[in-house]
């Protein structure tokens, strides 16, 4: 059953958007903290876990040959370590000083620097100490007092091996941050004299500060006694941070990379053009239907002023608008349109100013921009006069007061405005006959207005002896002048003036607009009416779904039903005395006639929709949200294949071989459909929580199914995706599962979490997760959606708190990779791009936040979806070069094998009474400040 309700909230809740807006961001931004908290501790858990579980060692290393932790050489029962199977460290940005902080142990440790390079070069005497945190001295020291004695703590070092140094940039550091009042000068002397013990037992790769194999790069931090701070040893790179509302997430570069700064991050030659869009606003908008001389059909959805030929099933497309378009009206020369939009804010929080389009509906040609800054929240309702050609325009604004303002068409220039009223209101127009003479309508309430030099009267509709209605609907003016309006009780009142009752009210009296006749029209509200040349006139009901014509002395001649699936009726459009164009309440178009019925030309999602995929081999995609409608549709005839309903459909995957589609839920079930029948032939639940990825391997043996309870699913796929066992269970992420993409030759996962994670799985051994993520900055992956990764780190702006890019899809010819936003925005970037700040095309349209893209199966067409707008966009990809991508790797590789020569980069110098120096490198010889510590020249 379908409900509709008369109440018109969708109108009445605009009156306070702002104090919904301010929640909304409130609400999010507590999530977002509470996802970090909930990340946060388990991350913890885990590394007290691992903590507990590690086998005593002298020094422990990570299997990739980087350093993981420092201890001591005395022997301990449960040794320092550091998981490495999370790209998150606990390291953060400094506030304080407005200055970042270089990453320290808790104790003192000793370090060996030998090791660090190259063959035949010596350290000449010179050993390092690692300083204690400032803050951690006391906390160290009352664990001495209770009985510890000698026996060391258990701390992890923050490695350091992974943070990216530049020639040009070293991080400054605060003085008192790595003063240590509590190591004596003897302790330093013992500590720069102490020599490698346990290092016979490791391999040369394993030693304390080992050096990194050919063709990568290490940093290594060195903290001299007193006033020699920092020395920096850079290798060729091998890993680059970035961080997200400061935590860091290490990437690690390509081998076929060795110039990182080499590479130069473009606009990608290909681009993108707005082909058609899918859906209509119906659900909350009234009068945004008109039918055009040109055969076409003008409404709107999301920023998009959409024009449809009927006959040729072709669309142009008005997109000067900057947000929401919320209202339209047609000029009485049927050819220039005005179209109103929402205020919205931009990416920063900033108010958009909402104002009202004039334009030519041939050209496309905006002819004015009216109330640009006038306008409050946005513009609610336009309508141009008759009586004098459209020389006027009315618009009601969305503030508390309504205002009632008059516009010079040709000039743009404002003639008169007036507070209408605190109810909300849902249609003006001008009388056809009399452009002094305004109509107003809405919560209880129907307003005559006058317009005469410049002020405005207004004049109240009573209802007498009638049952006053919640809502006027809607109002037409018949061909004896008379207005007749639609209301909440299913009614339609004939209003008329009354001469002034002398008699009663005195010599003062006044004219009144009083009800002169009450027609039952409809079960539930009259959504709309419509004037047809002779007189006649159509009626949309609400709750019964009915369209009634009404003779012109409103006496009924015939009445049809829409289909339930459809809605309820929210406009009717004439064509030309021939056919109807109806727009419905759930997002749909209707085209018909009394005699033959209504088919669906339009049709749309009403919903919000997260749910995106599209097929391996043809035209088609599909997609899946709120509404539990999971709906396929055919990008090349531009139409709604099939639908069923189901429960909040979140992510949908394709099977390789194109015969099913899975469709995960927000319970935790995901079904799998047969795209012939739309039967469905398996299903099955995993946890209890939503789920929000369906990927199949490249060769379509396995299903991964990533869910909010932290675990990715992995299933056997058998008979031609008809039949799913459970192989294993990914287990290792410390929040939800928003990302996942699978290797070409379908052993491995990558996946993203909510806290920002990027792990790897080995899914042939088991489920195995991949500690050593430096193995895997090798791999191919047969899909990139992962928004955390090095090829789409140029993706990410600076500022952003993680949760600005809902999505993103590579090309499978591995050139571009378009990007989804939280700011109406679709980019399209060059792939890989794994600069910050790469550049990018950037396209509008969307009217919410862009939640998926995709592209079809041959790079032809991009498909974006939003939230609230509830629209598909069909984006068609233009220009571009084949090996692109290809060259741009190899312009940044280099071809030489042999060893390359580590480099000081730079030497922050700290002395007590002088103001801290940057020392120039590569290449210079350190002076008496630091001893050779590098190659001699």
């Amino acid at each position: 059953m379908v409900l509709f309700l008369d109440d018109a909230s969708a109108d009445s809740s605009a009156e306070f958007p702002d104090r919904a807006s301010m929640m909304e961001v409130r609400l999010q931004a507590q999530e977002d903290e509470i996802t970090l908290l909930k990340s946060s501790l388990a991350d913890a858990l885990r590394r007290i876990h691992l903590h507990d579980h590690q086998m005593s060692d002298s020094i422990v290393t990570n299997t990739n040959g980087h350093i993981g932790s420092l201890t001591s050489m005395e022997p301990r029962t449960k040794p320092a370590t550091l998981d490495r199977s999370t790209q998150t460290e606990s390291t953060l940005i400094g506030q304080g000083s407005g200055q970042d902080r270089v990453p320290l142990p808790r104790r003192v440790q000793s370090l060996h620097l030998e090791d660090a390079l190259l063959s035949g070069q010596s350290v000449q005497g010179i050993r390092a100490k690692l300083y204690r945190i400032p803050g951690m001295e006391e906390e160290e020291q009352e664990e001495d007092e209770e009985g510890r004695g000698e026996q060391e703590k258990d701390l992890g070092w923050t490695p350091s091996v992974e943070e990216p140094i530049q020639p040009t940039t070293i991080r400054s550091l605060q003085k008192e941050d790595f003063q240590d009042r509590s190591c004596s000068p003897e302790e330093t002397c013992a500590a720069l004299a102490s020599v490698r013990t346990s290092d016979q037992n490791l391999s040369p790769r394993y030693g304390p500060l080992a050096r990194i194999q050919e063709g990568e790069k290490t940093a290594l931090w060195v903290i001299l006694p007193h006033h020699f701070f920092l020395c920096c040893v850079c290798f060729p790179e091998q890993s680059i941070k970035m961080f997200i509302r400061g935590r860091p997430i290490t990437m690690y570069i390509p081998s076929n990379i060795q110039n990182y700064e080499d590479l130069k991050m473009e606009p990608p030659s290909e681009r993108l053009q707005l082909d058609w869009v899918y859906g209509y606003r119906g659900r909350d908008c009234r009068a945004n239907l008109y039918f055009l001389p040109t055969g076409e059909a003008v409404y709107f959805i999301a920023c998009v002023v959409v024009l449809y030929h009927i006959n040729n099933c072709t669309q142009r497309h008005y997109r000067k608008h900057t947000d929401c378009v919320r209202c339209l009206t047609l000029h009485p020369d049927k050819v220039r349109v005005a179209s109103g939009q929402t205020a919205g804010v931009d990416k920063d929080g900033k108010p958009l100013q909402p104002c009202v389009h004039i334009w030519d509906s041939v050209t496309l040609v905006t002819l004015q921009q009216i109330g640009l800054g006038t306008f409050q929240r946005g513009v609610g309702s336009v309508a141009f006069s008759f009586a004098d050609s459209g020389a006027f325009l009315c618009v009601i604004d969305d503030s508390n007061e309504h205002m009632l303002s008059v516009w010079d068409c040709n000039k743009g220039t404002k003639h008169a405005e007036v507070k209408s009223t605190n109810e909300a209101v849902f249609a003006v127009e001008f009388n056809p006959i009399d452009s002094t003479n305004i109509i107003t309508c809405g919560k209880s309430h129907v307003y005559f207005w006058t317009l005469s030099a410049g002020q405005f009267t207004k004049k109240q509709g009573i209802f007498g002896k009638y049952k006053k209605p919640k809502f006027i609907q809607c109002f037409v003016f018949s061909l004896t002048g008379d207005v007749l309006t639609g209301d909440s009780e299913g009614n339609i009142l004939t209003w008329g003036k009354s001469a002034a009752d002398i008699k009663t009210l005195g010599k003062g009296a006044k004219e009144t607009f009083q009800i002169m006749r009450q027609t039952r029209a409809h079960e539930g509200s009259v959504f709309t009416l419509c004037t047809l040349q002779g007189g006649a006139l159509l009626s949309g009901g609400g709750k019964d779904r009915k369209i009634i014509r009404w003779s012109a002395d409103l006496a009924p001649e015939r009445e049809c039903e829409i289909p339930e699936k459809f809605g309820a009726v929210r406009t009717i459009a004439d064509m030309n005395g021939k056919e109807l164009l109806v727009g419905t309440t759930r997002n749909a178009i209707l085209r018909g006639t009394f005699s033959n019925g209504f088919v669906a030309i339009v049709q749309g999602h009403v919903d919000e929709m997260w749910g995106l995929a599209t097929h391996p081999s043809q035209n088609i995609f599909l997609t899946c949200g709120h509404d539990r409608q999971v709906c396929l549709w055919n990008t090349e005839e531009h139409k709604l294949d099939w639908c069923i309903i189901l429960e909040y459909g979140l992510c949908a995957g394709f099977c390789p071989n194109g015969s099913v589609v899975s469709v995960g839920l927000s319970s935790g079930r995901w079904v799998v459909l047969d795209l012939l029948t739309r039967e469905v032939v398996s299903e099955s639940i995993d946890g209890n929580e939503q789920l929000s990825v369906m990927r199949y391997s490249p060769d379509g043996s396995f299903l991964a199914v990533g869910s909010h309870d932290n675990f990715i699913y992995i299933y056997n796929v058998t008979e031609s995706g008809r039949r799913y066992i459970r192989f294993g269970k990914c287990n290792g992420h410390s929040s939800f599962i928003t990302h996942l993409d699978w290797s070409k030759d379908g052993k491995y996962i990558m996946s993203n979490s909510g806290d920002y994670e990027i792990l790897y799985w080995d899914i042939a051994a088991g489920c195995k997760l991949l500690r050593n993520r430096f193995e895997s900055k090798d791999r191919e992956w047969a899909s990139y959606t992962c928004v955390l990764g090095f090829h789409v780190m140029g993706v990410w702006l600076e500022g952003s708190d993680g949760t600005d890019i809902n999505a993103l899809c590579r090309s499978h010819s591995e050139r571009v990779v378009a990007v989804a936003d939280d700011f109406c925005k679709v980019h399209l970037f060059q792939y890989p791009c794994p600069k910050p700040k790469a550049p990018s095309h950037k396209y509008d349209g969307h009217g919410s936040h862009v939640t998926n893209v995709c592209f079809t199966h041959s790079d032809s067409h991009l498909l974006s979806i939003g939230g609230k707008d509830t629209c598909i966009f069909q984006w068609k990809v233009i220009g571009g070069e084949v090996g692109e991508s290809k060259e741009r790797l190899a312009s940044a590789s280099s071809t030489s094998t042999s060893s390359p020569e580590p480099e000081i980069c730079a030497v922050l110098y700290v002395d007590e009474m002088h103001i801290p120096q940057l020392c120039p490198g590569p290449g210079n010889r350190l002076e008496n400040s630091i001893s050779a510590v590098g190659p001699s020249n």
